[in-house]
């Protein structure tokens, strides 16, 4: 669906390079979390994805087609949205009958349905909403586009506990088949339950590229005060429990993702985990 192909990004001649000869690719109909520290790059990888910035170096490719080129049936298959954004102070109609006709497959009935998700009302003015009010309704609009590749970076920033909880089923509602999504975070634990796919990135580098199947298959998560589990873990985390370890799954048993465990055991040593990928690799030729 969307290749990245050894892109090359500064935001300046002398400014350092964001990105460095860096691909991956996505593929139809999966929720991707795309994961990494603080400046690592995720949001500037999003803009090239979605065209509105160029690669210095290689090209980003979408159903064939370079970004770079913009052509308008591409664009209007694609919507981004960013972390900060601001909202002209106009009614929720007049917005969306200025913007939905860029896209084609904009369903106004399921707007009315993602906003009833987040509570929100149809008959609103954006000029007086928070920012919290204004993601939702934003984001709302953005699924109910019907693009087949929807970017969004740190959607989950400026929403409250209850809004957390109410995005997840937001997400779920949207997908389909010939739909992607691509969730950028650092805020992990707000997204864990809605991956099919995580990619964990750093200094340019795909640390992980693994759907969670496979994940859950390779690696245990567990709650757990033994000393001897503890030994065994590959990482662990401080937990009421005693500590939240991730362990290789030798039993076969499929456990819940810790989405910030395995974030913080890929950080800590990439090689190592992705060894157990690979040996996997291995044993089913």
């Amino acid at each position: 669906m969307l290749q990245v192909e050894n892109i090359s990004f500064s935001y300046g001649r002398r400014k350092p390079e964001v990105l460095s000869d860096f691909s991956f690719s996505l593929e139809k109909g999966r929720v991707y979390g795309l994961l990494g520290k603080n400046g690592v790059g995720k949001s500037t990888l999003l803009y090239l994805m979605c065209g509105l910035l160029t690669p210095k170096h290689g090209r980003v490719m979408y159903h064939g087609v370079d970004m770079r080129r913009r052509l308008p049936e591409t664009l209007r298959d694609v919507f981004l949205v960013p972390e900060e954004f601001d909202l002209p102070a106009v009614s929720l109609v007049q917005f969306v009958e200025l913007n939905s006709p860029f896209y084609p497959n904009f369903s106004k009935e399921d707007m009315m349905t993602y906003l009833h998700l987040f509570e929100m009302d149809w008959n609103i003015h954006l000029g007086g909403l928070s920012m919290g009010q204004k993601k939702k309704v934003f984001m709302s609009f953005a699924l109910a586009t019907h693009t087949s590749l929807l970017l969004m970076d740190e959607p989950t920033n400026g929403l409250d506990i209850m809004a957390k909880s109410q995005f997840r089923k937001f997400i779920a509602s949207g997908m389909s088949d010939e739909r992607t999504i691509v969730i950028s975070t650092h805020q992990v634990r707000d997204i864990d339950n809605v991956l099919d796919h995580v990619v964990i990135m750093n200094n340019s580098r795909v640390l992980l590229d693994e759907s969670i199947v496979r994940v859950t298959e390779r690696l245990a998560f567990v709650e757990s005060d033994s000393p001897a589990l503890a030994e065994e873990a590959l990482y662990k985390l401080p937990s009421v429990q005693g500590n939240s370890l991730l362990l290789p799954n030798r039993e076969g048993v499929e456990t819940k993702l810790n989405l910030e465990l395995l974030f913080g055991a890929v950080l800590a040593d990439p090689e190592k985990i992705k060894e157990l990928f690979h040996s996997k690799v291995e044993e089913e030729r």
